[in-house]
């Protein structure tokens, strides 16, 4: 990840309602949006952002960008990701969800080849408080501070910054890996960057029922992680069998509904709240049974220096 406040950032969809919305919202909290994309609406305005229609003719006109982001229509994303990895763009954050899986397959092989940052489908994007805003996070809910903030879940991700943010717990980053079967950068991947960044003191991970994302972060935060991480699961009083509102995630069940040799290590009752929480639980990571308690473990952490738990 190479993100700074002065990063130039690209649009693509930027005629799509949602990308817009938000690519004003972006550039009126002072993120440096310098074109969109929108094939059939080149030499137009938005917002005051110039729109192209190819990236290549968006980079002849304001120079390389750092990174793209996606609002486009979920059978569209393949190509505009190809195209912006084709212009040299090594970011891209897509905010569009229910991305075709084999279209993400395709994708996440060219980004491997290529060395890009793939962030979401399906992610509410990142923010580093007072300085960048890339996707839909509400940049009141957000203050500058130690935690590092990261979920699948867009609203409550957004829902538990505000507590954070009203216990006087600012957050360095936050972001969402998305909600999709398939996506691009993972729990480990960003649990890595947190663990590094200067300005993130404590980690607070936000998962949800269905996939086996959480297994693998509480996994890897077991082997690889020193600073404090805090977890929490929504979905724990969800009827059993119920997965959340995630198509990508639905159509994940439904797939794997008759695949005998998918069994998570956790138990009889794999990706559930309770096997999830068993596992963080296990691997000696804190977790709060609610979101209101989460910034009074955020701070415990940060007075103790708590390691893990």
């Amino acid at each position: 990840m190479n993100l700074k406040p002065d990063s130039k950032v690209l649009v693509q969809g930027i005629t799509e309602p949602l990308g817009s919305i938000h690519a004003a919202r972006m550039k009126a909290g002072g993120t440096n949006v310098v074109a969109g994309v929108s094939p059939g609406r080149g030499s137009e305005k938005l917002h005051d952002i110039p729109v192209f229609d190819l990236i290549e003719q968006a980079l002849s006109a304001v120079g390389q960008v750092d990174v793209s982001i996606i609002f486009s229509a979920p059978f569209e994303v393949c190509d505009c990701a190809l195209e912006a990895i084709a212009a040299g763009i090594r970011q891209i954050i897509i905010i569009t969800e229910g991305v075709p899986p084999l279209d993400m397959v395709r994708l996440l092989r060219k980004a491997e080849a290529t060395e890009t940052l793939i962030v979401g489908p399906g992610t509410p994007g990142i923010i580093i408080p007072g300085k960048l805003l890339l996707g839909t996070h509400p940049a009141d809910f957000y203050t500058k501070g130690p935690v590092g903030l990261l979920g699948r879940s867009d609203t409550l991700t957004y829902e538990i910054a505000l507590e954070l943010t009203n216990a006087g717990l600012g957050q360095s980053i936050a972001l969402g890996i998305g909600g999709d079967a398939i996506v691009g950068s993972s729990f480990p991947q960003w649990l890595q960057i947190l663990d590094e960044d200067d300005h993130t003191e404590v980690i607070v991970l936000v998962g949800e029922i269905g996939g086996f994302s959480e297994e693998a972060a509480a996994q890897y935060i077991s082997e690889a992680i020193d600073k404090p991480v805090i977890a929490y699961v929504a979905g724990r009083h969800a009827p059993k069998g119920k997965r959340l509102g995630h198509a990508g995630n639905l159509i994940a069940a439904s797939v794997s509904a008759g695949n005998p040799d998918k069994v998570s290590p956790s138990g009889a009752d794999p990706e559930s709240a309770q096997s999830k929480i068993s596992v963080f639980k296990q691997a000696k990571i804190s977790v709060a049974d609610r979101p209101s308690q989460i910034p009074e473990l955020v701070k415990k952490a940060l007075k103790h220096g708590v390691k893990k738990k």
